[in-house]
């Protein structure tokens, strides 16, 4: 054969084998840093001048290395494009990670979930750790800082938890902790973007209970309860200020917060923000010209330390603050310690983990209209994907659509992560256009999406396949789902610690030797971030009380292959129990069926199979209305047939309609013989 003739074949073998579009093939798509010279992916950032120039600032102040933590100055999990330091030092654009630098090494710590996200996007500058805690970070500085050395910090960076854990691990060692008051990265940042001052907006009134005024008595009250007397509270979360005012503002991706501190005393109300983004009806609506125990007096955003300086100088004075959430640079200036109160979440935090009875209602409202987008997503792909034409990114882009069509819609509540075949075993991949793949009949399909509503956050996961799923992915689907109907379905104590009951997701899982490496579940907010502390099945978590959301999000991931997640948001609600009080459980308020083709019944235990058919059933009467509302006549035929219930015989479960086609078919052959 020609030379000409194997380099045709060649190619042809690589079209067949190949599943992407505009992409690198799935196994070239990680660098690899033992090749000489190293291969690098088109994802992957040249950091070579960015290190540069660290290391020059570095020199500057004395500091043997930096740490560089993927947050912002209110320790939030999502952040505004000009807080993204650790994305911009290091290529790798996780919401989780450390980066440390040193004049010689650079290294990057980040959880399970980013560890192949890393690889695609960091060049070979920077060393990848997989041991995410702050011993395994301060156990590396050891060993790469000679003794006496500093590391440096930004203050407004790091918790006082944080801030307290390096230290501890530190000190022994005779290396130190150097609080530096600006930022390095912030100094090499040439074109770090700007704060963009939008106009903060209210809320209208049919989605509040509680004014401002309620919210701001209610936390005085508890205040003038707390027996160590607090005189004033600190508010640092952004979502702190944004919930006891009733605003909400554009300043974070996804998240309708903006950059904000409150200073609540028994008798003012100080809030810190961009006071120009303040319209003259929000200064009325705050009451912001008079002075008074209910007048907020607007103050510069950057007048927050100065202005919490000197509260503190004032005798007698006690500020209360969540260490969860307040940065080293505002506890460092509350001295002496008998002027300081430490919880670990304030008590706006916990408060608004417990949903009023509007708040209830408005969320599982926006989740039937939000449904109805999952459900057009689910049917159009079930048409479309045979056709070999749609991509992992044209269906994020079609569920973002079909949310925006929707009544209230404020966008997405983060990027859709949409993942098909081996991206799917990527816990948290989206899809980009030098990794997309295309749908097809022959791989798992799993979309993790949600939407901003102006009465809720949704978030919900679907994992589907259009062909044969072989046993084993049928089986792990199916031990996934009993994880999730497990957790729903339990009846416990109100008061009892999410993470006491974390390993009901995982028992099912645990029993055949898979699991998963992520949460099962986090608090869910109304119009707010989509991951809302202190609710959720951490070790950290408050304990749940009837009223609070939070996902359920079981999962399982075979590397390179396929993943598996079917996450659903539910409320807790009361229970009526033979004996006991005080007894609560999960209501489900996600309302999209699972795939049918990957439940294997006969794995269902008869109590598991009830509450599947009492789901379905609470799907076809919310959102059936919801459909013929907005003439959406063949997406209710879609959900109605996915939603058709499920009959257990003798010891084994079977589909309700495939029990229908057998005794049809019986009822034919007797009138035949008769």
């Amino acid at each position: 054969m020609p030379s000409w003739a194997w380099l045709l074949v060649a190619l042809s073998l690589a079209a067949l084998t190949a599943n992407s579009t505009g992409a690198v093939a799935y196994k070239q798509s990680e660098r690899n840093c033992s090749l000489s010279p190293p291969y690098l992916p088109s994802t992957a950032l040249n950091t070579t001048l960015r290190l540069q120039d660290l290391r020059k600032e570095m020199l500057l102040r004395n500091v043997a290395a930096y740490i560089i933590p993927a947050t912002d100055a209110h320790l939030s999990e999502y952040i505004a494009p000009r807080d993204a330091r650790m994305a911009f030092m290091t290529g790798f654009t996780g919401s989780a990670g450390t980066a440390v630098v040193t004049q010689t090494k650079a290294a990057l710590w980040t959880d399970s979930r980013y560890w192949v996200q890393a690889e695609r996007q960091m060049d070979c500058h920077w060393e990848l750790e997989k041991d995410v805690s702050i011993s395994s970070v301060a156990q590396w500085l050891i060993s790469e800082v000679p003794p006496g050395g500093e590391v440096g910090f930004d203050p407004f960076l790091f918790s006082l938890k944080t801030q307290e854990d390096y230290r501890l691990n530190l000190d022994s060692s005779n290396r130190t902790l150097k609080s530096v008051p600006v930022n390095l990265v912030d100094q090499v940042w040439k074109q770090r973007p700007p704060v963009l001052l939008y106009n903060l907006t209210r809320l209208p009134d049919r989605v509040i209970q509680r004014p401002w005024q309620m919210k701001v008595e209610h936390v005085r009250n508890q205040m003038r309860d707390n027996p160590y007397e607090p005189t004033a509270l600190l508010l640092s979360a952004l979502d702190e200020t944004a919930w006891l005012f009733n605003l909400r503002g554009n300043d974070i991706p996804y998240n309708p917060f903006f950059y904000s501190y409150t200073l609540l005393t028994k008798d003012a109300i100080w809030l810190f923000l961009h006071t120009d983004r303040v319209t003259e009806e929000l200064r009325v609506y705050l009451n912001a010209s008079c002075v008074g125990s209910l007048c907020v007096q607007l103050r510069s955003y950057d007048a927050v330390r100065d202005d919490l300086k000197a509260y503190v100088a004032e005798p007698g004075v006690k500020v209360w603050i969540g260490t969860e959430y307040t940065n080293y640079a505002l506890y460092e200036i509350i001295t002496p310690e008998e002027k300081l109160m430490t919880s670990s979440y304030s008590p706006v935090l916990t408060t608004k983990a417990v949903k009023d009875e509007t708040e209830q209602r408005i969320l599982r409202d926006a989740h039937v209209r939000d449904a109805v987008a999952v459900i057009q997503l689910l049917m159009w792909l079930e048409k479309a994907v045979p056709e070999g034409k749609e991509t992992e990114l044209t269906a994020a882009q079609y569920v973002d659509k079909c949310r925006g069509k929707q009544k209230d819609s404020r966008g997405p509540s983060f990027e859709t992560i949409s993942a098909s075949g081996p991206n799917a075993a990527l816990a948290h991949y989206s899809p980009t256009e030098e990794t997309i793949r295309r749908l097809t009949v022959d791989e798992m399909y799993l979309v993790d999406s949600g939407g901003q509503y102006l009465d809720g956050t949704t978030d919900i996961t679907r994992t589907v396949h259009w062909g044969a799923p072989t046993a084993m992915q049928k089986e792990a689907f199916t031990r996934v789902l009993m994880g999730n109907i497990e957790i729903s379905r339990t009846v416990f104590p109100s008061g009892t610690r999410g993470v006491n009951m974390e390993m009901l997701g995982r028992r099912a899982l645990w029993e055949v030797g898979l699991n998963y490496g992520h949460g099962t579940g986090h608090g869910v907010g109304n119009y707010f971030g989509v991951h809302e502390w202190p609710v959720g099945f951490q070790s950290n978590n408050i304990p749940f009380r009837s009223g609070m959301f939070t996902s359920i999000e079981p999962g399982y991931y075979k590397e390179n292959d396929f993943g598996i997640r079917i996450e659903d948001v539910a409320v807790i609600v009361p229970v009526n129990t033979k004996y006991g009080h005080n007894y609560v459980t999960f209501d489900t308020v996600s309302l999209v069926p699972y795939d049918r083709k990957l439940i294997d019944t006969t794995l269902l235990s008869s109590e598991q199979l009830r509450w599947l058919n009492k789901y379905y059933e609470t799907i076809r009467r919310l959102v059936a209305p919801e459909l013929d509302s907005q003439g959406l006549k063949e997406e209710k035929d879609w959900m109605l047939k996915h939603t058709e219930p499920f009959v257990e015989a003798a010891s084994s479960a079977s589909v309700w309609s495939s029990s229908l086609t057998l005794i049809a078919l019986a009822v034919t052959l007797l009138r035949n013989i008769i």
